[in-house]
């Protein structure tokens, strides 16, 4: 069991690309429930989910966060050839995706304080316990067989995703998934040697 679970971790793939398939309920929720298992800062599961599946509705969305994308480009000084062909690829992946899912956080349920300091530390606690939702929802996705791709893009515009879903005031859009099943299953990604990522008993530099 332990080996499965390490090869798990290690075939899972970041998918961009997806093949015509309806994603069924029954599989969609499963993979939703995984993410509702994920551990969180005193079990308050601050995590919402906002599941887009209606073509007219992920092209909204795709063109709205593109426009904002667009604008932040230019100030970058991308070239405008350059800024159209980018925002012509970001539409296309976000509403050719067969799901999208917009993975927010609400501070609701956690704790308050009066002090900024903790506040803040409160605040980072619910970010990370979204991100383990969303990392058990990225393996439960391909243990069944499907591809997905985790995209911080709402971090850029969260404004322009609270207008287009008309979310709660409360929700503030973290992440953006897309869910489907894989035209390919890309290479594995290199990843550093244990030695230059861990340190025991402290940190010491490496040589």
């Amino acid at each position: 069991m332990a080996l499965d679970i390490i090869g798990l971790l290690k075939n899972r793939r970041s998918i961009r690309e997806y093949i015509p398939k309806a994603v069924s309920k029954r599989v969609l929720e499963t993979i939703l429930e995984a993410a509702m298992w994920a551990p969180s800062a005193h079990n308050a599961q601050p995590w919402r989910f906002i599941v887009i599946s209606d073509s007219t509705l992920k092209l909204k969305l795709a063109e709205a966060m593109a426009s904002r994308w667009k604008r932040d480009l230019a100030k970058n000084g991308v070239l405008e050839r350059d800024r159209e062909n980018l925002i012509k690829a970001s539409v296309e992946r976000f509403s050719s995706a067969p799901i999208v899912i917009v993975s927010c956080l609400t501070m609701v349920e956690m704790h308050h304080y009066p002090d900024k300091r903790r506040q803040r530390i409160e605040s980072i606690m619910a970010v990370q316990s979204v991100a383990a939702a969303i990392e058990n929802m990225l393996l439960a996705a391909h243990a069944m067989g499907l591809g997905a791709c985790w995209f911080c893009a709402p971090l850029f515009c969260p404004e322009t995703i609270r207008k287009v879903l008309k979310l709660p005031p409360d929700f503030e859009p973290q992440a953006l998934i897309t869910l489907g099943y894989p035209t390919d299953r890309p290479l594995p990604p290199l990843r550093k040697p244990l030695k230059e990522i861990v340190h025991l008993n402290g940190w010491r530099e490496t040589k």
